[in-house]
């Protein structure tokens, strides 16, 4: 029979449903251990947030102060899933790989919430604090925004969040190590490079230091750079990542976003303790990923000469008293990627009146819609990082890099280009569109449009 409530509505009977001693138990440790064991997914197994928001009851991210000097005012990084409430970075921890420790926990292979054990993992060499780790001496814009200036050194600056049980991972690693590169062995046997015994060995081998970096972005920070807003910044990456990150719609409070995408690597030839040291000479390339360059040789561009080019020049800087750095960016194919890279070289070769320097950047607009995603706004982050405040030789011909870099308040004192004979036949058609579109050639290269529209490169036929 019908009854009615306090509003006067009728409303039907409840079931009376015996649930006392049948209700599900709640999960356990032996649960969490077979979770993705079984076949099939079951939505009753556990309870998934898709999001979370600002106001929500048990959220209490640990504060950020973004751009303070001393670390236990600026606050950690906490990205991990283990302490949902104290979270204060959207994202996941690992940059691109952050999947993959998704497939080791689904199979098996590894103990979800596993904790590292970082006793013995910290820097083989000490870079920083330096002044543009913090904005606390700028009235201007805060320096560093796409990295952790103390990402290298998460137990020696958060010691009692440690003490605390927070779960912080490190976003940088420094190590040392020793170098084998056959254009520095062919140097050494040509004369241009001696062994000395602490930089260049006798076997020819570099004896380095190198750090990796993921990227840990301040997104107020980032969004300045590009003349955006946070609002529209965060948006936009939601949208194009296809709602994969719900928390940049829905944390406002949360300003800092660890973004799946590749970071870099920075080789360091000679003193570490020197680079910051604007007495001494200091060499530099700031170099963007391109694998089938880099690592295979492909002959269509000036990528791996001029990065052997710009490594010796290093070497020569550091036995002169100096120190080089290469600064390595996880930006292939120009940030767009490889498989759109080897699309565009099939247009280039495939276009009517074949590979030509004139059509050479109308191919990548073509099939990507864009020229250049890397956008070098953010790059000078880890030359500010390192504590650089002039660069005495940059080998690179960029003037979207010289640009980015000199506006960022680092002085370039002399550029140098990849000489002439070191640019492979098939990358003509490269070097001389770039040159044509703005970069510094120096005394070394000179096009006008005449030679734009003469320089071809190999045809599709001659890969038979």
């Amino acid at each position: 029979m019908a009854s009615t409530n306090a509003n006067g509505i009728k409303v039907a009977p409840m079931k009376k449903v015996a649930t006392l001693g049948k209700r599900k138990k709640s999960i356990d440790a032996e649960d969490v251990k077979n979770i993705g064991k079984k076949d099939e997914f079951d939505p009753n197994q556990f309870y998934v947030s898709l999001t979370s928001h600002a106001e929500q009851f048990g959220v209490e991210p640990v504060r950020i102060r973004w751009g303070q000097k001393e670390p236990d005012v600026r606050g950690p990084i906490i990205g991990t899933n283990r302490h949902h409430k104290y979270r204060n970075a959207i994202g996941a921890h690992g940059g691109s790989y952050c999947i993959y420790r998704g497939l080791a926990v689904a199979s098996g292979a590894m103990v979800k919430n596993s904790i590292p054990d970082l006793t013995e993992t910290t820097p083989a060499a000490k870079i920083g604090p330096h002044p543009s780790w913090s904005d606390s001496e700028k009235l201007c814009d805060v320096q560093i925004v796409t990295i952790d200036p103390f990402g290298h050194c998460v137990m020696e600056a958060f010691p009692e969040h440690f003490q605390k049980g927070y779960d912080i991972r490190p976003t940088i690693a420094i190590t040392k190590a020793h170098m084998d590169f056959p254009e520095i062995q062919e140097a050494v046997r040509l004369g241009r490079l001696k062994p000395d015994g602490k930089i260049l060995k006798s076997s020819s081998q570099l004896v380095i230091t190198k750090a990796a970096i993921d990227p840990v972005w301040y997104l107020p920070g980032v969004a300045k750079r590009f003349n955006t807003t946070e609002a529209n910044l965060r948006q936009q990456i939601f949208q194009e990542t296809n709602g994969m990150y719900p928390e940049l719609v829905t944390r406002n409070d949360l300003k800092v976003f660890l973004p799946p995408i590749g970071g870099m690597t920075i080789y360091i030839f000679g003193s570490v303790e020197d680079i910051a040291d604007p007495t001494k000479k200091l060499a530099v390339r700031v170099h963007d990923e391109c694998n089938g360059s880099d690592v295979f040789g492909s002959d269509i561009c000036t990528c791996r000469p001029y990065l052997a080019h710009a490594i010796e020049v290093c070497v020569e800087t550091a036995q002169q008293g100096g120190t080089g750095i290469i600064v390595y960016f996880r930006k292939e194919g120009r940030a767009l990627g490889e498989v759109t890279k080897y699309l565009v070289y099939n247009v280039r070769k495939r276009q009517e009146g074949g590979d030509s320097a004139e059509e050479y950047f109308n191919c990548t607009q073509t099939v990507a819609g864009i020229q250049d995603v890397r956008f070098q706004a953010l790059m000078p982050d880890a030359l500010h990082w390192l504590g650089i405040t002039k660069i005495d030789k940059f080998v690179s011909m960029s003037d979207m890099k010289y640009d980015a870099i000199v506006k960022s308040g680092i002085e370039i004192v002399e550029r140098i280009p990849i000489p002439e004979e070191l640019v492979p036949q098939d990358a003509q058609v490269e070097i001389t569109a770039k040159v044509f579109a703005g970069y510094n050639g120096g005394a070394v290269y000179k096009v006008d449009a005449e030679k734009l529209k003469s320089v071809k490169g190999r045809g599709d036929n001659e890969y038979e």
